[in-house]
């Protein structure tokens, strides 16, 4: 009919009138939850389809050949979707999803629904030495964005609603929907509140009833506990702590050195290459650093090492317990190279599922060596330190203790493990928090301000675009004008007190305010002789546009006592920033950032 309002326009209209603003977010919860878990079904699929597909005879035969062939083809087939198909450049999936959050308003761009969908599969199902779960997280916050975006939803509950996401997607991943809100609440630093949890119980829950109409009951990995904790283990828990904590530090200093070394090339194809045959040579070596490792673990929990290790070129010598230990120790070293080579060569997916393989295969190794000392009395149960190791590599690299507890409790039902559990976590993220400030994730966002943290003050911050806040009415000057000029030109004609000078090239040479000059303002005698170049003088400080956050800016002014602070953008001047509009702007951010 002409005139009839759009579908969408005519629900907006009867939603406002008749639901409230929390019951439509529980909605969209319940909405976003479903979605992200059917996004890691696909991703899941998708992925052990081409792994079955590579799997046929050809490779039976021709086994460790393809280790070194297959994550090439893996690679260069992601680095061509990206760039001809998608054609927008992939991070990782959580560092992505938290500087969305910090600077774009929690809005992701639409490309992020699908492209993870494709290009996730295609790294780790060619055997690239990644995981499946942030690609996974990645697609829910695409997709709930979107749901945002339609649905009219402010900032708070756009950020919510990522969580919701996030939740949503671990839940269905591994059946631990307990630890999907937490792992929401600590990586995302949503702030806890009842309003807060029921969106994102609402999703956890949808997305694992997701998970299992489609998996059913069969979890990654399976457990079942044989070995009780008792008060004498507790020692040994506390060794597993420490050695979890440095290896936690190990993990991130060697990703990022790692990571460092590949992508001092500039050009797309040298990369793809070298990190390419690089990746390609370390699995062909190191067969069990290929795919996720979900297999790896669970032959180590069910105490079969030497079948975890697979066919190497020290087979013959695996009767020797200490060859074992070596090679298990061996893994823990280069499977965080071989991710970092995966990520630096083109690849998609996230460091999930390599934290908790090295987690497990350093706990077996550490269960090893002490059982092998020859302490009298001593023997420790193997699988539950395997178990407990990917806790405390988890909570160090994360730093997110309390995820990595609930997490490897719910997916292993290892609920008797509890208090080793709750040991080795927390020595572990203590020792990382020490040397480490800011976990894998959040690394590279904090280096440049952007990484939302729970200090409520600091995240606003963080929100806060300075760019909104810049005011640009403010009359030039030139170096060369005389007093007449500015008079007439500028005084005359402003309505603000302040005047900056720049030169030919817009470059900021200096500030004159009314206060400068008006002694001898209405002196004409002056108005020939005296030059503005005279009269100007350096601001107290300067904002630097690219490089200053809104951290550093209210801290320029706090330190420099100032009103006004100028503002430049690529070496020129672009206006200035005041205080009070700064302050306005942060109780605001800080209003709507406290509102759920």
């Amino acid at each position: 009919m002409p005139g009839k309002k759009p579908l969408l326009h005519r629900f907006h209209a009867w939603r406002y009138k008749h639901i409230s603003k929390t019951t439509f977010v529980y909605f969209l919860s319940v909405i976003t939850g479903l979605l992200a878990g059917l996004g890691a079904v696909l991703i899941k699929n998708i992925t052990h389809i081409i792994q079955n597909l590579l799997e046929g005879k050809l490779v039976e035969n021709y086994r460790y050949g393809f280790y070194f062939l297959f994550p090439i083809v893996g690679l260069a087939l992601t680095v061509l979707i990206v760039k001809f198909i998608i054609r927008n450049p992939l991070s990782h999936g959580v560092p992505m999803t938290l500087r969305a959050i910090a600077k774009r308003k929690g809005i992701l761009r639409n490309y992020q629904v699908y492209a993870s969908l494709i290009t996730a599969p295609l790294t780790v199902g060619f055997g690239g030495s990644v995981g499946l779960e942030s690609p996974t997280v990645v697609t829910g916050a695409g997709i709930s964005s979107y749901l945002s975006r339609i649905f009219h939803m402010d900032q708070a509950h756009r950020t919510l609603l990522l969580g919701c996401a996030a939740a949503g997607a671990m839940s269905c991943i591994f059946k631990a929907p307990i630890a999907a809100i937490i792992f929401a609440v600590e990586v995302f630093s949503l702030d806890l509140t009842l309003l807060s949890l029921m969106p994102l119980l609402l999703a956890s829950l949808s997305a694992i009833l997701t998970s299992y109409f489609f998996f059913g009951s069969d979890t990654i990995l399976p457990f079942v506990l044989k070995d009780a904790f008792t008060i004498a283990d507790f020692p040994y828990y506390m060794i597993l702590g420490l050695v979890a904590g440095f290896t936690s530090v190990y993990f991130s200093k060697a990703y990022f050195a790692t990571q460092k070394i590949y992508t001092r090339w500039d050009s797309v194809t040298i990369r793809l290459l070298v990190a390419g045959a690089s990746l390609g040579l370390l699995l062909f070596l190191i067969p069990p650093l290929y795919g996720e490792g979900f297999d790896t673990i669970n032959k180590l929990l069910d105490g079969q090492a030497v079948n975890a290790l697979g066919a190497t070129f020290f087979s013959e010598y695996l009767d020797n317990i200490w060859v074992v230990i070596a090679l298990l120790a061996g893994l823990v070293l280069f499977k965080v190279i071989a991710s970092a080579i995966t990520f630096a060569g083109g690849g998609i997916g996230g460091i999930f599922a390599p934290v908790l393989f090295m987690g497990s295969v350093m706990g077996n190794c550490i269960a090893k060596i002490i059982n092998n000392l020859g302490i009298s009395g001593v023997h420790i149960s193997e699988s539950n330190f395997t178990l407990v190791g990917m806790t405390g590599l988890l909570a160090g690299v994360l730093h997110a203790p309390l995820t990595a507890i609930f997490l490897i409790a719910e997916i292993t039902g290892g609920y008797g493990l509890f208090i080793p559990l709750m040991i080795t976590a927390a020595i572990a993220y203590g020792i990382n928090k020490y040397f480490l400030p800011h976990s894998v994730y959040g690394m590279e966002l904090a280096v440049k301000g952007e990484l939302i943290t729970h200090d409520k003050d600091q995240a606003v911050l963080t929100l806060l675009n300075v760019n909104h806040i810049i005011e640009s009415n403010f009359i030039r000057v030139r170096p060369d004008m005389t007093l007449g000029e500015m008079v007439q030109k500028a005084v005359a004609k402003s309505t603000r007190n302040l005047f900056p000078v720049v030169n030919e090239e817009d470059e900021l040479v200096g500030v004159i305010t009314l206060d400068d000059i008006r002694e001898i303002m209405f002196d004409s005698s002056l108005y020939e002789t005296t030059k503005v170049r005279s009269l100007m003088h350096a601001a107290p400080e300067y904002i630097y546009l690219e490089s200053d956050p809104a951290k550093v800016v209210m801290r320029k002014f706090q330190e420099s006592g100032a009103w006004n602070l100028p503002v430049i953008k690529d070496g020129k001047y672009h206006g200035f920033i005041s205080k009070s509009k700064l302050l306005t702007a942060y109780r605001r951010m800080l209003v709507s950032f406290s509102r759920k």
